[in-house]
């Protein structure tokens, strides 16, 4: 895959044919409109069909055409490995600052940049030890450039479990918030964009998270309009959206992705859309699975590009090749569908020399930089929505003395990521950050409950002591697969947590490679009656605690142990050995009282 990338900017007329090597579509003097055309009509049916599906479409060597994942996510960052997270989007809307939300989106396509130009650029990679050298873990050919973000659905259903990635319930803030958004990711070079910005999910999807692939939305024109579309018809006329996402759900008794109201007659014709529509994942499955609109998934796929459903996020237009040749669905529409398509990539500059396109010079040292990172703590701090302050309590004077900090997520890192993120190099919790901030205090912290009956807290460490006596474990990296000799970087950690993703440098410079092994050693004091629990994205070679071993093998997994208070302090050893993939673990804990009684009795036999 990472050879067939590299085609994009090895870009040259030795790589072609002599049939394809003046073709018009090589020309970067012509417009992205005339050169997909081009290319398209040199492509067969069963190539095109092929290429309107997400992940990915494959390449076509004789064209020259490498392989492409579409569904890229950045919600408030790039999901992809390390990148710096900012702050969640209902959290980026109480700024109520679109120049900020624009800055924002503007370091995050940046990044996306750095990461895409990175990758393209595999042989060049910073060497081994390098803080800034990308692990093979990270590195992949999901590194796209067209993005399904931002959301800019209305949140005014809390049974609706999405609502974080909104910008709330006003529709006019939403539609500004959005325009900001989009055009800081497009950016404003007259001729190509930095990256594709999908404004989703279009439209009225805003209902019970539970019934999102079923439910019929049914609202007065005026709402519709005044609520629910404001945003995208403000993404697309002003912020110039190169792409949209249509929804699971119906309006008006027709499924979103088949709803040419909706796609043709609102978005095309009144809003001037010149761009692509992508559906959201398994939508188009739905118009005939879940909506019953049609008797076939085939019938489905070929309802959805009648109406410009241009690209799935899923593999429903595998069924297209026969709907053509039965006469169900004119080529025609492919062809519409497919140039949409390349248009955008032509778009993006995908297929010219690089020193034509303004962003490809961007470094990866502008990924999770100290200026993004500055950035967005300042969009942390204009999020934060103080309701009263009575008597001037805060900000909290220098001389206080003692510091209660209570809750699950005060010393948890995996609470300052949100959904759809990526990872930063540096985690700071409220915990450290008090910690820091009042060095000569007494700060103590307690986890409290933990967040919900099926979301368990991190270990806290004030339930861990490490070998030398302070709170936490003892980490040991070792830059091999089987924990063999001595380890390259040994410290005390405050709790078991590590995701290879984060490439914190330390860990980066001592094993700096994919295959590698980690052991953790700490004594457990359970907080009260509750359940351990190891998560795993990688393998747990091997967990004992109290003589009990607990071990996953290949794939992501959970194995869990019940501890009563009245266990008293365990020794424990946890051991993850990662031969390749993405690795990542977590040691958690659940309090007894949030687990159904189900869940305790299957908790005391783990």
């Amino acid at each position: 895959m990472k050879s067939n990338l590299l085609m994009m900017v090895l870009f040259s007329a030795a790589s072609f044919g002599q049939q394809t090597s003046n073709a018009p579509y090589l020309d970067p003097d012509l417009s992205p409109e005339q050169r997909a055309a081009d290319l398209v009509s040199r492509m067969t049916l069963e190539e095109k069909v092929l290429q309107m599906q997400s992940s990915p479409a494959p390449e076509i060597p004789r064209l020259g055409v490498p392989a492409y994942y579409w569904g890229g996510e950045a919600l408030h960052g790039v999901v992809e490995g390390r990148a710096t997270v900012f702050p969640q989007a209902i959290g980026l809307a109480a700024t109520w600052d679109t120049a900020l939300m624009h800055r924002v989106a503007d370091a995050i396509s940046t990044e996306a940049r750095a990461k895409y130009n990175h990758l393209l650029c595999s042989p060049c990679s910073p060497q081994r030890g390098s803080a800034s050298a990308l692990s093979p873990a990270t590195v992949s050919p999901v590194y796209g450039l067209t993005f399904f973000s931002p959301n800019i659905n209305i949140f005014r259903d809390p049974r609706w479990g999405r609502g974080q990635e909104t910008y709330g319930e006003d529709p006019y803030l939403t539609s500004r918030m959005g325009v900001a958004f989009v055009t800081g990711m497009q950016g404003n070079d007259p001729r190509y964009l930095k990256v594709v910005s999908t404004p989703k999910h279009y439209a009225v999807h805003s209902g019970p998270e539970l019934e999102r692939h079923v439910f019929d939305a049914r609202v007065s024109e005026y709402d519709k309009v005044n609520t629910y579309l404001l945003a995208f018809r403000a993404a697309v006329i002003e912020g110039k959206a190169q792409s949209i996402m249509c929804v699971y759900n119906a309006v008006d008794g027709v499924p979103g992705c088949a709803n040419a109201d909706l796609l043709e007659n609102r978005l095309r014709i009144e809003w001037g859309f010149r761009g692509y529509v992508v559906s959201d994942c398994g939508a188009v499955d739905d118009i005939h699975r879940n909506h019953k609109y049609t008797q076939t998934l085939a019938g489905a796929a070929a309802a959805a590009v009648r109406a410009g459903t241009d690209l799935t996020c899923g593999t429903e237009y595998e069924t297209l090749v026969e709907e053509v040749k039965s006469g169900n669905l004119s080529e025609a529409a492919i062809n519409r569908a497919v140039e949409r398509l390349y248009t955008a990539r032509f778009g993006l500059g995908m297929f010219d020399p690089p020193e034509r396109v303004p962003f490809s010079t961007i470094p990866i040292s502008a990924n999770d930089s100290a200026e993004h990172r500055q950035l967005a703590r300042n969009a942390e701090r204009e999020a934060i929505v103080l309701l009263k302050n009575q008597g001037g309590f805060l900000p909290l004077s220098e001389s206080v003395r003692k510091i209660a900090v209570i809750g699950p997520s005060a010393d948890d890192p995996v609470a300052l990521l949100g959904n759809y993120h990526g990872i930063s190099s540096k985690q700071v919790t409220p915990l450290e950050g008090i910690e820091r901030q009042f060095s000569q205090a007494e700060v103590r912290y307690a986890l409290g409950a933990t967040y919900t009956a099926t979301t368990p807290a991190l270990v806290p460490r004030t339930a861990l002591m490490a070998p030398d006596g302070g709170h936490g474990v003892q980490a040991e990296y070792f830059d091999n697969p089987d924990l063999e000799g001595d380890p390259k970087l040994s410290r005390r950690e405050p709790r078991v947590y590590f995701d290879w993703q984060m490439e914190e440098p330390a860990v980066v410079a001592a094993i700096g490679r994919a295959e590698h092994s980690v052991r953790w050693t700490g004594t457990l004091k359970p907080v009260g009656d509750g359940r351990l629990s190891f998560y795993c994205a990688q393998w747990i070679r091997q967990t004992r605690y109290a003589r009990t071993s607990i071990s996953r093998r290949n794939g992501t997994g959970f194995r869990y142990r019940f501890f009563p208070a009245s266990t008293g302090p365990v020794v424990g050893r946890t051991r993850l050995r990662v031969a390749g993939g993405i690795p990542a673990t977590r040691a958690r804990w659940q309090h007894a009282t949030l687990l159904d009684s189900s869940s305790r009795r299957a908790a005391r036999r783990g």
